[in-house]
């Protein structure tokens, strides 16, 4: 659950632009023929990169030692297939090409669209329709990466998360202001933060990334979308977030900063964390990977749903996945099915995700003992787990959504610093994203 390593997965998309272009042009390469019919009882041999640090590897590990006792004609080489799961995408673009590549690997959600137009996926949609796999237990964000494209199912989610809304209970008490809840809007939400803000112990209400990375830009995208907005057009080829909808959110934090003056702008993405940890910010957006650093400061803290516009709390995800890989070959293509359904499934997810501190793949999970011994010692990780329900679209996956993040990252950035227009600079954005997604 530590920050630095769980913050690092769902923000990467440096990786993504570098191998985008190598993944795209190995559509046309194939891999040698295998088992043309299955055969259940037949030997295999599956490789699996898990990108995982090492505590998450040996969990994975006798996971896959248990389903090879339960199987026993199935081997799994289990990995972390590469020295950093950022480089996970360019060793699998290799791979392709050299036709070397595993059966499963982890994968940034960020990297989905890729790897489907490698033409190197499995589409699982028709197994994951079974009732029996209960997919609908997944988030909507989680499904919806897995199918980035929508004509395709080229996995299962593996790691879930959201933003929430953590607060202060020190720097509340401190002002005299009641503490959020479930029902706040976005105006509780800025009258509370002028509240708390105090210029002369440089305290402040709220804490927004300016360094124009994608901690700046998916931020915003709850507002966005809370507002009616949309990030790109139905063919995902158009940015629309310069809509009035996106004007009216980035109006709105512009707001809070410049004229309220109660928001902390934060440089370098990691010192409104630790500000709110010692008590000197008074609400800040963040997930799970967030508890662990509060619980070592010693932080009163507490948990709740973001803010909501007319009822509605949508939040932002950045689930990651567990791509499965055609090798033309039926054997290898069923067991890699069935295991990964088997690993995501409540029982292994409980000794898997929840062990580790990640909030649990599925919403069946939320009442098991497993997670509310996590509950018990990250208090609010429940409230995270119910707000699921509130992720109800996920990031683009497209190639261009890098330079896209970057135009807004920046665009956001400059207006909350008082250099520029929230509709203007909209605009500017938009530009330089459409020039990215047509790239």
């Amino acid at each position: 659950m530590k920050a630095t390593s769980r913050r690092t997965a769902l923000l990467t998309t440096t990786a993504l632009a570098v191998t985008a272009a190598v993944v795209v042009t190995l559509t046309g390469c194939g891999s040698s023929q295998g088992a043309t019919k299955l055969d259940k009882s037949a030997k295999v041999q599956l490789t699996m990169w898990t990108g995982q640090t090492e505590e998450a590897e040996k969990l994975v590990e006798k996971l896959a030692k248990e389903f090879e006792k339960d199987h026993p004609n199935v081997s799994i080489d289990v990995s972390p297939g590469a020295s950093s799961t950022e480089d996970l995408l360019q060793k699998l673009s290799a791979g392709f090409a050299g036709n070397n590549y595993p059966d499963i690997s982890y994968a940034f959600g960020a990297w989905a669209s890729q790897l489907e137009t490698s033409g190197r996926t499995l589409d699982i949609t028709d197994q994951v329709s079974d009732p029996a796999v209960k997919w609908d237990e997944f988030s909507d964000a989680a499904r919806k990466t897995v199918q980035p494209t929508g004509k395709k199912t080229i996995g299962f989610p593996a790691i879930v998360d959201n933003l929430s809304l953590l607060y202060n209970k020190t720097v509340f008490d401190k002002a005299g202001v009641a503490y959020p809840t479930a029902d706040w809007t976005w105006d509780d939400f800025r009258d509370a933060a002028k509240k708390l803000t105090d210029a002369a112990t440089e305290t402040y209400g709220y804490a927004y990334s300016v360094s124009g990375s994608e901690e700046t830009t998916w931020q915003f995208w709850p507002h966005l979308w809370q507002n009616g907005g949309e990030i790109l057009n139905k063919d995902q080829n158009k940015a629309t977030f310069n809509s009035a909808a996106g004007v009216n959110a980035l109006t709105y934090l512009r707001d809070m900063a410049i004229d309220d003056k109660s928001v902390y702008l934060d440089q370098t993405d990691t010192k409104f964390a630790q500000l709110f940890a010692s008590d000197r910010i008074g609400m800040i957006t963040s997930g799970p990977w967030q508890l662990y650093d509060l619980k070592t400061a010693k932080t009163d803290y507490g948990v709740t749903t973001l803010p909501g516009t007319k009822g509605d709390h949508q939040t932002v995800s950045g689930p990651d996945i567990w791509a499965l890989f055609d090798h033309k070959d039926k054997n290898r293509a069923y067991w890699s099915y069935q295991f990964t359904e088997w690993l995501t499934s409540a029982a292994q997810d409980e000794r898997w995700n929840v062990a580790v501190g990640n909030l649990p793949l599925r919403s069946s999970e939320v009442d098991s003992p497993a997670f509310q011994a996590q509950v018990k010692a990250y208090p609010g990780l429940d409230i995270m787990a119910a707000n699921s329900v509130n992720a109800k679209q996920a990031r683009p996956t497209v190639p261009g959504y890098v330079g896209l993040s970057e135009a807004i990252g920046s665009a956001i950035s400059n207006v909350l610093q008082g250099k520029g227009e929230p509709q203007s600079a909209l605009d500017s954005a938009v530009k330089k994203s459409d020039q990215a997604l047509s790239e």
